[in-house]
């Protein structure tokens, strides 16, 4: 739609500058004047059959809605009540609690405050191994704020990896975290970063999470000389790092001390659910709903972040015939969505306002891990006009709403929050970006600047880039030209 609506325009600002040219260039009628006009109409009548065609598309969409139950939704109304009341609960959401974890949370505290390393080895590596959506990085942020870990180690850094393996970003990331003076100062000579981090951390017991490691590259992974200098610190020093791959850990030689996570059982999973889908209701609504929420819980297969999505989800829901839709939805057959996960997230995205899926949907332009300030999240949806209202404060009020509905349902994590308790900051679970970027792989995408001036971007031909986000652009690293 999008596309076609961009033609008409371009087609009409086209014939204005043409317009404009006959008017200084043609005072008589040009002899061509006539094939002029028929081009117009053929190109006229071309966008007016794919105008049609659309048309077309949306009456069979209509038809899918009724289909598959999806009921309009009344989410970023403007409903001062209904927002006071998600921002009172959302300040509730980030639950600190982990279920069905407190085996694998004493496993981890043991081999974190242990007074001496295992076979002499002066430091240990931990990897915490289980798929995506599994509460890897969750559980390692339960730990890692622990107030025993805290005490027991002098030094702690978090770093998000992700994919690629960058060994400069990650080393200037701990540099960042170990010394925020040293951020701009730094070299992006390897080595030298290397080198800054040894003596930052040298005879000292350092704590280091890795979160979300995929590259299997021992060169890599060698490259980066994280045993090196942890054999410098002082004994008992950790890296912890968290991966959905079973090889990173057997690459890093660290297989002896590695945790798998495996799915929750029905319990566990429940009790997570129901954590979410009556947060903050009547008691007597566990009673009203529990049945059917026992049978949505079986379609989560025991994954954390399907369990949380859903949960968020319902909560929403105040009919009993509302959760029956949940649960009966044919989305849950759909066999082009393989991932588990991105169907609980489907349901979800579904349920939200066209304006708020919007809003989601643009934040697939930020990389992993990204950490999002509110205001400035805003402050792009309003440029981008998704907060389709006349005044600044109307549209900052809307777009505060649907940060809210987005953080009601799960879509947002990790939050921050300043002096009053009232979020300013946010990340989104790499799953979840996963899902944004997988719903507009063809519209949003990340490229990271390669070295060198006369760099060229390509994009395949099925490729309508609307977004494109270059990350680790340096001075005069912009590409030269986009193909």
């Amino acid at each position: 739609m999008d596309n076609v609506l961009d033609e008409w325009n371009t087609e009409i600002l086209k014939q204005q500058v043409e317009e404009g040219k006959k008017k200084v260039c043609f005072p008589m009628p040009s002899g061509c004047f006539c094939f002029g006009q028929v081009n117009k109409v053929i190109h006229h009548h071309n966008i007016a059959r794919r105008i049609k065609k659309l048309n077309e598309k949306l009456t069979v969409v209509a038809a899918e809605r009724e289909m598959y139950g999806f009921h309009q939704s009344t989410i970023g109304g403007h409903d001062d009540q209904q927002l006071i009341q998600r921002q009172k609960t959302s300040s509730l959401v980030d639950i600190s609690k982990i279920f069905g974890r407190d085996e694998e949370k004493e496993m981890l505290l043991s081999k974190l405050l242990r007074e001496s390393s295992q076979e002499g080895e002066p430091f240990l590596v931990i990897p915490i191994v289980g798929m995506g959506g599994m509460g890897k990085t969750t559980l390692t942020q339960l730990v890692f704020n622990n107030e025993k870990v805290t005490a027991h180690f002098h030094k702690k850094v978090w770093v998000c990896v992700s994919d690629p393996f960058d060994e400069i970003k990650i080393a200037k990331a701990i540099i960042e975290s170990l010394d925020k003076k040293e951020t701009q100062s730094s070299s992006s000579e390897l080595e030298t970063l290397l080198l800054l981090i040894k003596t930052h951390v040298e005879s000292k017991k350092f704590l280091l999470v890795l979160d979300d490691v995929w590259t299997e590259d021992q060169r890599q992974w060698e490259s980066l000389k994280l045993p090196e200098i942890l054999q410098s610190c002082a004994e008992g020093s950790t890296i912890l790092v968290t991966t959905r791959k079973e090889e990173v850990a057997k690459m890093m030689r660290a297989t002896s001390s590695m945790i798998h996570l495996d799915k929750l059982n029905d319990k566990d999973c429940l009790a997570l659910f129901n954590s979410f889908a009556f947060l903050d209701r009547e008691e007597d609504a566990a009673n009203e709903f529990g049945a059917i929420g026992e049978e949505i819980v079986k379609k989560c297969k025991g994954l954390p972040l399907a369990a949380k999505t859903l949960g968020s989800l319902v909560w929403y829901k105040k009919t009993r015939e509302e959760w029956r839709d949940v649960l009966n939805s044919k989305i849950w057959e759909l066999k082009e969505i393989e991932d588990q996960v991105f169907r609980p997230l489907l349901l979800s995205y579904y349920d939200l306002a066209p304006a708020v899926k919007r809003c989601l949907l643009y934040c697939a332009i930020f990389p992993k891990d990204y950490d999002f300030r509110k205001d400035n999240l805003i402050e792009l949806w309003m440029s981008q006009n998704y907060l389709n209202l006349k005044g600044k404060k109307e549209k900052r009020r809307i777009g505060q709403s649907y940060f809210e509905s987005l953080t009601m349902r799960s879509f947002f994590q990790d939050f921050k929050k300043n002096d009053m308790k009232n979020v300013y900051g946010c990340k989104m679970h790499d799953i979840v970006h996963d899902f944004v970027q997988f719903l507009t792989q063809k519209e949003c995408t990340i490229m990271e600047a390669l070295k060198g001036a006369n760099q060229r971007v390509e994009l395949s031909g099925d490729y309508k880039v609307r977004h494109l986000t270059l990350i680790n652009v340096g001075e005069g690293q912009l590409p030269t030209s986009f193909d």
